[in-house]
């Protein structure tokens, strides 16, 4: 039986749940083209304003490329020098500032009661009622008084904590940019050269003896014992080690000097194996809104860039590697349940047939062409990270080993 092809606005989906989600994204996206005339600058800042500021919330990927869509024109009426929001703003605020000038005249100033009168009117209603129904006045006064305190005190706890929060993240965020750095500058270094050679057995695999640890990565790997390697991509700020423990949660929140850290580190699949090396390497990083880690990966879903980010330098502690970008897809964590093709399965291919299913599938779900192809035996590199457009998502970049990648890009 032919499979079902669930596709809306060009996104190909997997699961019926998600495809009905895109379905009313579209609707959505439907109704506000019918409503807006998207060529008029006015009704672009306009829409582009109750975007951002919610008014629309979209389920899966249709909606974040129709928002993607509606920025993209923003910035090119800036470019173009478009001030129609300019114009809306500063007309606002002249309104504003009008409104504030003015000043009860002198009619107005003869109107205003005498001092006192509107006390000595509180005080004759109150003598309307007798003495229990004042007292239950008062206490209802009181009450909300108390009220109208502690929601100013729960607000202001709020507020520190806002800004407690962000003035932690922005610290570790910063903490996480100098020690990357500096651990960057001791990639190289001479400090271990004198240093016997470390020689160590497997922990994926037993029975094989490691080869010796490249020097460039000997301080490092002293340093901590669980560095499995360095990624690089020219022109970004990923430039990270990567570590490696037999769990997938420690380095979530944990940093290279095995600190509390937010941002957590690169890590690989504690499944994988450098030596001997698994068909696929995953690595795994948070997208962090600061840039650090994974966060500028999702750059990838723009053709223009992956072509020219399509070179990924992954060293691993014993070998140096040079991959070129092959497939960029979005995808989520399943069930265990579910019947799907699950891109973070994928560590070692026991044969030509089953090598080419996972190809055959990560073409499918590929954003574009890159004109790259694996056959059975290449080595393959993952970076994977989170995908906020839809539950549980993850944004996903495959590239394949290459030998030359000189000749590749001339």
């Amino acid at each position: 039986m032919a499979t079902e092809e669930l596709i809306v606005a060009g996104r190909r989906f997997k699961i019926r749940k998600d495809y009905e989600a895109a379905l009313r994204d579209q609707k959505k996206i439907d109704r506000i083209r019918a409503e807006l005339d998207l060529t008029d600058s006015g009704q672009i800042y306009k829409l582009y304003s109750r975007l951002k500021g919610g008014a629309f919330r979209f389920e899966t990927a249709v909606g974040t490329d129709f928002d993607d869509e509606i920025y993209e024109k923003v910035q090119e009426l800036k470019r173009n020098g478009d001030n129609a929001l300019k114009i809306s703003e500063t007309a606002a605020g002249r309104k504003t500032a009008g409104a504030e000038k003015v000043r009860p005249g002198p009619k107005a100033e003869n109107k205003r009661k005498p001092p006192g009168k509107k006390a000595d009117q509180r005080n004759q209603t109150n003598e309307k009622y007798d003495e229990g129904m004042q007292k239950q006045i008062l206490y209802e006064l009181h009450k909300r008084e108390r009220r109208r305190k502690l929601i100013i005190a729960l607000s202001s706890l709020v507020a520190v904590f806002c800004f407690g929060y962000f003035g932690i993240y922005y610290y570790f965020s910063a903490r996480t940019t100098m020690d990357y750095e500096t651990l960057a500058s001791l990639k190289g270094s001479d400090v271990l050269a004198d240093a016997p050679k470390v020689n160590e057995i497997s922990l994926h695999k037993t029975g094989f003896q490691l080869p010796d640890v490249l020097d460039e990565y000997k301080t490092l790997y002293e340093k901590n014992k669980k560095l499995i390697g360095w990624l690089k991509i020219d022109d970004t700020n990923i430039d990270y080690p990567v570590m490696q423990t037999n769990n997938n949660e420690y380095y979530l929140d944990h940093n290279f000097n095995q600190e509390y850290d937010k941002n957590g580190s690169i890590f690989m699949d504690c499944d994988c194996s450098v030596y001997p090396r698994s068909t696929n390497l995953i690595l795994y990083g948070h997208h962090m809104k600061s840039g650090n880690m994974f966060g500028q990966l999702q750059k990838y879903a723009k053709e223009s860039y992956g072509k020219k980010h399509s070179i990924i330098q992954f060293d691993t502690i014993y070998e140096k590697g040079t991959y070129q970008v092959m497939y960029v897809f979005r995808s989520q964590v399943y069930n265990d349940t579910d019947v799907i093709f699950k891109y973070y399965q994928f560590l070692d291919a026991n044969s030509e047939d089953e090598f080419n299913y996972y190809m055959k599938e990560m073409a499918a779900l590929s954003l574009y062409d890159t004109g790259v192809t694996a056959s059975y035996g290449d080595d393959l590199l993952t970076l994977s990270t989170c995908d906020h457009s839809q539950t549980d998502g993850r944004f996903v970049v495959v590239a394949k080993r290459i030998e030359n990648p000189k000749g590749v890009l001339e």
